[in-house]
């Protein structure tokens, strides 16, 4: 009789263990879900003030700030049907994006771009242009002119890493419009890659390794 009832405390006590590390673990993973919303909406609400507060009277200023617009726009549709944590960060990466325009945009108006953005998950291991280089069609540079207006912030298109920089056109819009599975965008992330395939984080015009 002692040993049995011995035996339904010894089960009592691991099944209360069990249905507290279970009540345990779920407030943990509500509160990640509300830490992932709670960044997206701040980098989205940061974007929102900058736009807002920020004028362009240059057309190098105005194009970065028209892209950081759109960013905004999709952070907000995203924050509007985010229910994980997934999709928070996806809003997050949106904003962040926007906020990497809004940087070039201060560059372009001779401001202080402000502090440092966290790296974007778009772009990692992608690196840099880091100086002016002619890519026949194309012309790529480190900072906004009149031969390279357009600003990428960096990422991977067609499985390719493409660098953060500034380019004589908004090629990444035109890959998406033609697809990037067809003839068209192939080439086009060929000859960009031309001048870049050849340094491999060493001197050069780019900054990072990017085969």
């Amino acid at each position: 009789m002692v040993i049995l009832l011995l035996l339904l405390l010894i089960g009592a006590g691991i099944g209360a263990l069990v249905a507290g590390n279970r009540r345990g673990r779920a407030p943990r993973g509500d509160d990640v879900l509300a830490d992932a919303r709670a960044e997206a909406r701040h980098w989205y609400e940061r974007l929102g003030g900058q736009l807002v507060n920020l004028r362009a009277d240059s057309d190098l200023a105005r194009q970065a700030l028209v892209d950081a617009t759109e960013r905004h726009q999709a952070a907000g549709g995203q924050l509007a049907q985010a229910q994980t944590v997934t999709q928070f960060r996806l809003a997050r990466e949106s904003a962040l994006e926007g906020l990497a325009y809004v940087r070039a945009a201060r560059i372009a108006l001779g401001l202080d771009p402000g502090p440092e953005l966290p790296p974007l998950a778009s772009a990692q291991s992608v690196g840099s242009i880091a100086e002016e280089q002619d890519l026949g069609a194309y012309r790529v540079g480190p900072r906004p002119t009149p031969a390279t207006p357009y600003y990428y912030p960096g990422g991977y298109q067609n499985g390719r890493p493409m660098p953060a920089g500034y380019y004589s056109t908004p090629w990444w819009k035109t890959a998406l419009a033609a697809g990037a599975g067809t003839l068209g965008g192939m080439l086009l992330f060929d000859s960009l890659l031309g001048g870049i395939g050849h340094h491999h984080g060493g001197p050069g015009p780019f900054d990072g390794d990017f085969l």
